[in-house]
């Protein structure tokens, strides 16, 4: 069993898609163990996005990112990582594959409606920064 970490970003929390946006993992076979809704501080996004630090996007990323409420979700099940991302389709909205959610719910490459980790590792680390041990269900 593997975890990821999952952002509905503001454009999509904004636009009432969270429940979608969930079922759609769900039925992807991936289970919720963590799930919060927050708005992220300057201070957090920026930290979040650290490796960003530097870019031409990075300050539009941060402001977009702290413009609403976000919903954080720790997802766990085979291929985590991979079937998430899948399910999320291409970064580029416009390249993203018919019936994912970035085709379904994006309004641009940085309104793209979710974030996802990019490797177990990241997960590991993305899922830390949202979400303490006690945040986390284990069945």
């Amino acid at each position: 069993m593997e975890r990821t970490l999952c952002l509905v970003k503001p454009n999509a929390t904004a636009k009432n898609h969270i429940g979608e946006i969930i079922a759609r993992f769900e039925k992807k076979g991936l289970a919720v163990r963590g799930l919060k809704m927050l708005r992220l501080t300057k201070t957090q996004a920026e930290a979040f996005y650290a490796v960003h630090h530097g870019k031409p996007f990075f300050a539009d990323l941060v402001d977009f990112m702290t413009s609403g409420t976000i919903v954080a979700m720790l997802l766990e099940g085979d291929n985590a990582v991979k079937l998430a991302r899948e399910t999320m389709g291409a970064t580029d909205p416009a390249k993203a594959a018919e019936g994912t959610i970035r085709k379904d719910f994006a309004d641009s490459m940085t309104a793209n409606a979710v974030h996802g980790s990019d490797s177990p590792e990241n997960a590991a680390i993305e899922g830390a920064f949202f979400f303490s041990k006690a945040e986390v269900t284990l069945l």
